[in-house]
């Protein structure tokens, strides 16, 4: 046992001579005037509250709470594509807005292409949906999208945002929210409705839905 007593003690004096010549190393690039790089990972703030599209959506329930959570912190620490997303919005959201503003509708409705596609205009998704919008052909065609072999308007900018603007006007007039509209706009219209009939909800903020919409 005694014999064996300096093996078990290399592992300490390792790690101790190791640390400190990292600890050396760091003094000596403070002396030196060397800028030091600190990090630090903290969980985002949860309003109680907040504003989208004029109307005011409250974090009272835990399940709401739970899903805002996960999106602000997935969003603010998962770097790469939040970089690009701002890149992309520099440039789309120009174009965007000005169209919104004509059609009467809320600036905020501008990031439901960013949930949608990720603001890229030649998205096409495993469902067959397309473009900045994520149209489907039979949805693009009703809302006033050429859809064909040789022309595909779901890739244009400005006449898929016009038609997303049609097909969300006509979810608000149905609905009297924008907030439903937008649950809509994924899940479907007749979905929506029967959702709202079966869960006997008021808000359509209030139903159980898949975890997409």
């Amino acid at each position: 046992m005694k014999k064996s007593l300096p093996l078990i003690l290399l592992p300490a004096v390792l790690v101790t001579i190791l640390w400190v010549c990292l600890s050396g190393s760091d003094s000596q690039k403070i002396e030196e005037g060397q800028p030091q790089v600190l990090s630090m990972t903290a969980s985002v703030t949860i309003p109680g509250q907040m504003v989208f599209a004029g109307e005011k959506i409250v974090f009272d329930r835990y399940d709401k709470h739970e899903r805002m959570d996960r999106e602000l912190n997935s969003f603010t620490y998962f770097h790469s594509t939040t970089l690009l997303l701002f890149k992309r919005a520099n440039r789309l959201f120009p174009l965007i807005e000005p169209i919104l503003k004509q059609q009467g509708m809320p600036d905020d409705l501008k990031y439901l292409a960013v949930i949608e596609s990720s603001l890229d205009p030649r998205a096409v998704s495993s469902a067959g949906a397309a473009g900045l919008w994520q149209f489907i052909s039979s949805s693009a065609t009703q809302y006033g999208l050429e859809v064909s072999p040789e022309v595909d308007e779901r890739y244009h900018i400005e006449k898929s945002t016009l038609a997303a603007c049609r097909y969300l006007k006509s979810a608000y007039r149905k609905y009297g929210s924008w907030s439903a509209a937008l649950l809509s706009y994924n899940g479907g219209q007749a979905r929506i409705t029967n959702e709202l009939s079966r869960q006997a909800a008021d808000d359509a903020l209030d139903l159980w839905l898949v975890e997409e919409t």
